[in-house]
């Protein structure tokens, strides 16, 4: 419980709030699902056949079936309907590459899923280390995405067929005793195939999950351009501008103080035009002794 509490501190669990995080949570908890509704499977049905002679008659024939589906295997006793003679008969079809196929994607996805959450809660530095573990993660889920696509439409083109091969009025029109003059064959009940319904839905839910899972992951590798992931840490950050602006002292190249001015603050070149330089001399202009002209005269 500490170490929960330290994790939940350090913001380990961040990525769960994240789609990349949100999506493997999903497909680790919808793989279960699709798994265990396919694999766990078991059902049965029951047929009447009734012969002209009582005695010869069996009313209550339960046929059980399940996971893996080798139908070709599963038999039944069944009355011939000719003196007191009983028969073997044997559903029809081998649908165990399919839904054993289903399975195993299904199981496969379940731990790549918890692996994936593991690495990005304890591991994600390593993770995104020379972008080594966003591509592989990419490429897996890509291929365990088209898995999806592949175990799932087999295995629903496969639970069409069980259901056609032990519907009871199917199995009814095969058995020989059901011909004979003056029997009467019918089924009690139907196989509950809800369950494997069920396993496809999640069969394909899993492939829109793996799917869409595709581009976030694909984004973590930086091959989107400006729509990828940011720098990774440790990137060396953008200069900042220098103090004061473009428009403040020290601009570029110029000295504290202006072009030809020496550094200091107040120390600019601002000649003295009072003091012997260009103004008038000393004591003025026409400030001496009065001319007459009128003596020159």
């Amino acid at each position: 419980m500490e170490v929960l509490n330290q994790l939940v501190a350090g913001g380990q669990f961040r990525v769960i709030k994240e789609p990349l995080g949100f999506l493997k949570l999903l497909e680790w908890l919808f793989s279960i699902f699709a798994f265990a509704t396919c694999g766990s499977y078991s059902g049965s049905f029951r047929l009447s056949v009734e012969c002209a002679t009582r005695n010869e008659s069996n009313l209550n024939i339960a046929v059980d079936f399940g996971y893996p589906f080798r139908l070709h295997q599963v038999y039944f006793v069944a009355p011939t309907c000719q003196g007191a003679g009983q028969e073997k008969v044997f559903l029809v079809g081998d649908y165990s590459s399919a839904a054993e196929f289903f399975v195993t994607v299904a199981v496969f996805a379940f731990l790549y899923a918890l692996g994936a959450l593991g690495v990005y809660l304890f591991l994600d530095s390593k993770y995104r280390e020379n972008n080594k573990g966003p591509v592989i993660d990419l490429v897996a889920t890509g291929a365990l995405a088209f898995l999806w696509l592949v175990s799932s439409c087999a295995w629903a083109k496969a639970l069409a067929d069980v259901k056609e091969a032990t519907a009871p009025a199917g199995v009814l029109a095969e058995l020989p005793g059901c011909r004979r003059p003056g029997a009467r064959c019918r089924g009690l009940r139907a196989p509950l195939t809800s369950g494997l319904n069920t396993s496809v839905v999640f069969g394909f839910l899993n492939l829109v999950l793996w799917t869409g899972n595709v581009w976030f992951v694909f984004k973590e590798t930086g091959w989107g351009g400006p729509w990828g992931r940011g720098p990774p840490a440790g990137a060396p950050e953008k200069q900042a501008a220098p103090e004061g602006g473009y428009g403040g002292g020290g601009g570029y190249g110029q000295p504290e103080g202006g072009y030809g001015q020496p550094g200091g603050g107040g120390g600019g070149y601002q000649p003295d035009y009072g003091q012997g330089g260009y103004g008038p001399p000393e004591g003025g202009y026409g400030q001496g002794a009065p001319t007459s002209f009128a003596n020159q005269m």
